[in-house]
Parts: structure tokens; sequence; C-alpha cells
């Protein structure tokens, strides 16, 4: 049973049932599977099938169009941010949660069913174009509801263990989705992955989508939100303005902490994950260096990935007991001292590249196991899900998601094979600043919410001499 305290009571604590926390995680971590390797396919496939498939006649330029299209999701990131945000801290988080889900599982499979250029001409990459933007506008909503589900329903004690979860999620979607591609590279002819191969990650969507959205239906809301309800149901018309007016007017230090660490980790992020593919099996090669082949990119990649989930929920747990801080200042730092050595790694062969890689895998999974817990306790509740996704999709879109197209133009045209390390040193140094300024948050209450605590860290209740629980036991001096 789930007891419920009045919020508003100095001291008094919210207690949520074990089980219900567990399944609202469960459900948070599988619907981030889905749309993570809905999301994150794409970018596998880029530098091996996708360039060839639309932009056949684009030469040296092929790659950089491909991810062109990759970083157009990330223009229309805001627009999902700013609609689907505000509007879960008006209708509840698993609503528009199950929607996201469904909308990225159409659009992928959409994609998986598109006629390449030799078929329809310029129309093939202009419509990869438009379902990539519907991808973005899905994924403006997912994460940071994700984020919010999980810290709403995380203990104080435990939230960092618990919000690692997600990005373990996060982990095993992409890596689902690399395997699923070095799989297809490795078993078919070039001819048969260019001609229909491709296409059987992107039919894949349907399927994982409806197990995610079946997950997230099941939830109730959490019990920031119904309290947040009971207390203030006004709370719910709130208009878009008046979450920009609050956000800028209250909580600007937040917001600019908040969107420092998003930048050092998804700049981190999507220049492992979606960048380097490409550096090693086109841009290296091209400039006279030793690359690797498509499939054994793919499968370095894969192999970073489930190390990361070896450790990510470790790192999350750990937080919970020395703090988020710590972990994300070794984050920083080792972006800004290691950035560039990890890039000159990359340039030196195959054992090289595995350190290189190694490095910012480690680099990335001190963010990736924290920062989920870390965001939410910025914000209030009647808030905090419009001003994650406003401040989180905004600064990816930015400064993070365009990174792999940005380095691919300024390696092509200066030949400057050290971009990708100037980029993590710039991440790193922002992140540190961030870390710096902020409040540790590991063990509180998050901005405006009432204690939160399990069941699990109550008391074991008295039993009887039969062994059944006592609901009111007698007091000592009375028992037998």
């Amino acid at each position: 049973m789930r007891k419920v305290d009045d919020q508003s009571t100095p001291g008094r604590v919210i207690v949520e049932d074990e089980r219900t926390i567990r399944r609202a995680t469960t459900a948070a971590t599988l619907g981030n599977i889905a749309e993570w390797y809905d999301f994150g396919i794409y970018s596998y496939l880029a530098a091996v099938a996708l360039n060839h498939v639309f932009f056949p006649d684009a030469g040296d330029w092929s790659s950089v169009f491909t991810l062109g299209t990759f970083a157009a999701a990330f223009l229309a990131r805001p627009f999902g941010g700013v609609i689907l945000g505000p509007l879960g801290d008006r209708i509840g988080r698993t609503k528009v949660l199950s929607a996201t889900v469904l909308l990225m599982a159409i659009a992928t499979l959409t994609l998986g069913l598109i006629p390449g250029y030799g078929t329809i001409g310029i129309a093939a990459p202009l419509i990869v174009l438009f379902i990539r933007m519907l991808q973005g506008f899905s994924a403006g909503g997912e994460y940071t509801g994700a984020l919010t589900l999980v810290a709403e329903y995380a203990p104080d004690r435990r939230r960092g263990f618990f919000g690692s979860w997600l990005e373990f999620g996060t982990l095993v979607g992409y890596t689902l989705g690399a395997g699923i591609c070095a799989t297809l590279i490795t078993a078919l002819s070039k001819e048969d992955l260019l001609s229909w191969g491709w296409r059987i990650p992107f039919m894949l969507a349907l399927p994982i989508g409806i197990v995610g959205i079946y997950l997230r239906i099941r939830l109730e809301e959490t019990p920031a939100f119904r309290q947040l309800m009971e207390r203030s149901p006004a709370m719910a018309t709130m208009s878009l303005r008046g979450v920009f007016r609050i956000l800028v007017t209250r909580y600007r230090s937040a917001a600019l902490i908040a969107g420092g660490l998003v930048v050092a980790w998804n700049v981190t992020n999507y220049v492992l994950t979606n960048y380097i593919p490409t550096y090693l099996t086109g841009t290296l090669p091209d400039h006279g260096h030793s690359g690797v082949s498509e499939a054994m990119s793919t499968t370095l990649q894969v192999a970073v990935m489930v190390a990361m989930l070896c450790v990510v929920v470790f790192l999350g747990r750990l937080s919970d007991r020395i703090g988020r801080k710590p972990i994300l200042a070794t984050g920083s730092l080792s972006l800004i001292l290691l950035g560039l050595p990890s890039t000159w790694l990359l340039q030196k062969g195959f054992t090289g590249q595995i350190a290189g890689l190694a490095i910012m895998g480690f680099t990335l999974v001190c963010f990736a196991s924290v920062t989920p817990s870390t965001l939410p306790a910025l914000f209030p509740a009647f808030i905090r899900y419009g001003s994650l996704a406003i401040i989180f999709n905004l600064f990816v879109s930015a400064f993070a998601g365009t990174a792999p197209t940005v380095i691919g133009v300024a390696v092509t045209t200066t030949g400057n094979l050290d971009w990708p390390g100037y980029y993590l040193i710039g991440a790193g140094v922002i992140g540190i600043i961030s870390t710096f300024f902020l409040k540790e948050p590991a063990g509180a209450p998050m901005t405006g919410d009432a204690p939160l605590a399990s069941s699990a860290d109550l008391p074991s209740p008295r039993l009887s001499g039969s062994g059944v629980p006592l609901e009111n036991p007698p007091s000592p001096r009375h028992s037998p």
C-alpha cells in the first residue's frame, strides 16, 4: 500500500511502495530502450548504407550530408520539448511518454519503407529529412519525461541508483541497434545490404515500440504529480508563457547549470556514438591513416557500450553515497585532460583505437550514470517536465546534436583530424564550470517536493507469535 502524507506539511514524508517504484523504473527503462534503438540505428548505418542509398552522387560529401540529415532531427527536438514538456506538466507524465514511444516507432518504421534515391530521386532524401524531424520531435519529449518519471518515483536516498537504470536502457537501445546492424553488415553482401538489408533494423521498431507503449500506459502518475494536482489543480492550466516566465525569473541559475551539464554529457555522447564510426571507417583512411571496416567499427562501438552497461548502475549507486558532484567532476576533467589524447590514439592503428574508445566511454559513463538523477532535482514539480524538456533539447540541439556535422565539415575543409578532441575539451570546460556551481542534490528531496521514501526503507513490522505482521502491535510493556 502507498502512504501519502500531506506534502505541504513540513517534515512529513511520502512513502511509495517498493514494487511500484521498481515497476515504474522498469517501464521507463524499457520504453527508453525502444525509443533510443529507433533513434540510434540511423547513425550506425549512416556511413555504411544510408549515404549510398540516399546520397549516391555526393562523392566525398555523402557522409557529411547523411550526418546532416541526422542533425536535422535536433532542429525539431526543441519544438518537441516546448510542446510535449509543458503538456506533461498539465496532463501527466505517463500519457505523454506513451505518445512519444508510439510516434517514434511509427516514424522509424516509415523510414525503413522509403524508396532510395535511384527510385524516386531527390524526393528520397527529402522524405528522410522529414521523418528524421518527426523522430526529433518525439525525442524532444521522451528522455526528459523519462527522467522526470523515474526521479519522481525514486526515494531520495536511492535516486542515483534508480536514475542510472534509465541510462542503462538508453545504452541497451543503442547496443541493440548497433548489434543488429553489425550482424547484418557481417552476414550480408554489400549489394544485399544496400538493396534491402538496411531496412530490417527500421522494420523491427514496431514490435519493440509496442512493448514500450504497453508498459507505460499501465503506469499511474508519479507521487509528486499526484500531490501537485491535489494541492493545486489550477497548475494543469498553466500557459507555456507562464512556464518560461517562472523559469527565467526564478530558476535562471538552475537552467544554466542544467544546460551546461547537458552540453558536456551530450557532446561526449554524440561524438562517440555518431561521429566516431564515420571517423574510423571513412575519415581516417581518406587522410592516409589506418581505419577499420564498417563491421569492426560497429563491433567496437558495441564493446564500449557493453562495458558502460557493466558500470553505469554501480556508479549511480555510488553517487548516492559520495554525491553526484565528484563523479561529474571526474568526467569533466577527463574530457579536458584526455580529449585530445583519446583522439590521437584513434589515429594510431587498431590498438590505439581500442584505447581511445575506452577513454571516451569511461568519460561518457561518468555523466550518464548521475545526470539523470541530477537534472530533475533542479526544478519544482509544476514546471519540472517542461523546464527539462526546453533546456535539454535547446542545448542538445544547439551544441551537441550538431557536433558530428560540425566536426565532419571542419575536418573535411581543414584536413585537421584533431577536431573531435577540441570539441571534447570544450565540453569538459563547460562541464566543470557547471559542476562547480551545482548544489549537491544527493540524498535530499527534489526542489519543492516533500521527502520521498520507499516502503523498503521502513523498519520491518513486528510479528505475532504465529509470524503474522501486526498492523497495530501492542506496546512492549503489554507484550506477552
